[in-house]
């Protein structure tokens, strides 16, 4: 390859800089939530650093995605506090809007405009929301359709694509924000399971490059392939957490063996 051919695509950061190294990215205090009767986050105290990948793992009904939502506040709290990158969590209008481009966030459902073709679903929100100029927002859609494998699909819609590839269209329009941390709510659940490893292959890639990550998931292969941290959730709490291979070989309480022993015999 020539030196030109070489400069005509620059590789485009996803990790954004400026943060220090070691302190908390995301941060949860005493954070407490119901919903009418249901106490479904008790006393939730949890940091993430800048670059860690922290993959939740528990039971369903645990309050994982709750958590997962209150961070970029899809679901408000009832007491306790919520900071991202020092800051707290606004409450509503331009600054919440401005901190749900810093956190991104993919769901179990793709979310994708049925009437926008793959292209426009993820420079959509760059040209709106941070004002990127068309052509430069298009550059950066099209690498990062590259990186997720799906750049040959940009002029299709999304029902033409497989789940696997809605999915991974879905976390190339989180990453063209360029948000400080990357939250997942079970990104394969709603994946037939052939489609399952392409997805996590994109999402191991984010963890080498040194994302922000907070995962929830019941995929455990990539939970120790991926995790720097893990978080075990059951009846609203965080009842432990640990490395990836102190927490598989080793859980600490009861309700953790019980979980393992249910999901590693199968």
């Amino acid at each position: 390859m020539s030196e030109k051919q070489e400069e005509t695509r620059p590789v485009t950061p996803l990790v954004p800089g400026n943060e220090s190294a070691g302190r908390p990215l995301v941060e949860l205090t005493h954070v407490e939530k119901h919903f009418g009767d249901l106490h479904v986050l008790k006393d939730i105290n949890l940091k993430v650093t800048k670059g860690e990948v922290l993959v939740v793992v528990g039971p369903s009904g645990s309050g994982k995605s709750t958590m997962c939502r209150t961070i970029n506040r899809l679901e408000t709290i009832d007491s306790g506090d919520i900071r991202i990158d020092g800051k707290p969590l606004p409450q509503e209008g331009k600054e919440l809007a401005s901190l749900r481009a810093e956190v991104g966030m993919v769901f179990q459902s793709f979310n994708l405009f049925a009437n926008k073709t793959i292209l426009e679903n993820v420079t959509l929100a760059p040209i709106k929301v941070r004002h990127m100029d068309k052509k430069e927002a298009e550059r950066l859609a099209m690498d990062l359709l590259d990186r997720v494998g799906v750049a040959s699909q940009a002029n299709k819609m999304p029902s033409q694509l497989s789940g696997g590839q809605q999915q991974r269209v879905a976390i190339a329009r989180a990453l063209a924000m360029r948000p400080k941390v990357m939250l997942f709510d079970e990104p394969t659940s709603a994946l037939d399971p052939e489609m399952v490893n392409e997805v996590l292959d994109v999402m191991v890639e984010l963890a080498h490059e040194g994302m922000t990550m907070i995962c929830i998931t019941h995929e455990m292969g990539f939970a120790r392939k991926a995790a720097d941290r893990i978080v075990f959730m059951a009846d609203g709490q965080i009842l432990e957490q640990n490395t990836p291979d102190e927490f598989f070989e080793h859980p600490q309480t009861d309700r953790a063996k019980d979980f393992l022993s249910k999901i590693l015999t199968h």
